[in-house]
């Protein structure tokens, strides 16, 4: 059984993805950027509050699927200057520092907004 999960951003049906996909029990999150409810990037040249902003709406389509993040088994990041690492880190130990998932963490020319430091996409499992 295959569930697409949207967050109603426009991106989504102009591009053809999901939010996320949950499939049987595991749910694979798309790429998600620091940009807020109302289209707005969150934390412009701070990675540390883009980091959690990520996670925030990761975290919401996580719940669409009947999940949360201590499901979270692998995360994947990719930021626009790996030397900010550690504030990256900092916002990624607070919401997975129990959890501790497999991580990936690349740097990437940029972004597709050129404010955005940073994407986190993750693999969940219930």
């Amino acid at each position: 059984m295959r569930t697409n999960i949207s967050s109603g951003a426009e991106w989504e049906d102009k591009v053809g993805y999901s939010r996320a996909v949950k499939t049987g029990n595991q749910i694979f999150v798309s790429g998600t950027t620091g940009i807020d409810e109302n289209g707005d990037v969150v934390g412009k040249d701070d990675i540390y509050l883009q980091t959690k902003q990520c996670i925030l709406n990761i975290e919401r389509a996580l719940k669409k699927a009947g999940a949360s993040l201590e499901d979270v088994v692998r995360t994947r990041t990719f930021i626009t200057d790996i030397d900010q690492w550690e504030e990256f880190g900092r916002a990624h130990q607070e919401f997975f520092g129990e959890v501790k998932p497999a991580a990936t963490l690349v740097e990437v020319s940029r972004l597709i907004h050129p404010d955005l430091m940073v994407e986190i996409e993750v693999d969940a499992v219930v």
